[in-house]
């Protein structure tokens, strides 16, 4: 048992690692100034019993090295959400027409982001690291007593 429970531990522990090095790659991108060209929202509904998605839609224009460059990533991971409120908050945020800047990838100029990952998953990286320690510390007190 202790050593499943170290084991899971360990598993999220990587899950959560390489989630704060994906929010941290962006942050080493170039910075360019951008164009926002068309924001809109659109819902679907995934199943017939599912409710109702949102998900923002934007698509803007950055020039890198004199070529310009489409995008329409917000963030990297941009899910859809079931809250229309919080779906118009962002497509608020950008406006058709906002000069603005967004981070490219300069190895790939035609990747790009408006907005970095967050980086909590390096926050909660504690949280599984308890199950490793307490599951090792099982194991260990189940072999020292055989």
């Amino acid at each position: 048992m202790g050593l499943f429970l170290a084991l899971a531990g360990a598993v999220f522990i990587v899950v959560l690692w390489t989630a704060w090095q994906r929010a941290e790659e962006t942050r080493r991108w170039t910075p360019v100034p951008c164009r926002i060209v068309s924001s809109k929202i659109v819902s679907s509904r995934p199943s017939p019993n599912a409710n109702v998605e949102h998900r923002v839609i934007v698509a803007y224009l950055y020039v890198f090295q004199g070529k310009e460059y489409s995008g329409s990533r917000i963030k990297r991971v941009d899910a859809p959400t079931v809250h229309i409120e919080r779906a118009r908050k962002k497509l608020e945020a950008y406006p058709a027409g906002l000069q603005t800047t967004c981070h490219m990838n300069p190895a790939q100029p035609d990747q790009a982001v408006l907005q970095h990952d967050t980086r909590t998953a390096l926050y909660s990286i504690w949280f599984p690291l308890l199950f490793v320690i307490g599951g090792l510390g099982m194991t260990w007190n189940a072999v020292r007593r055989r």
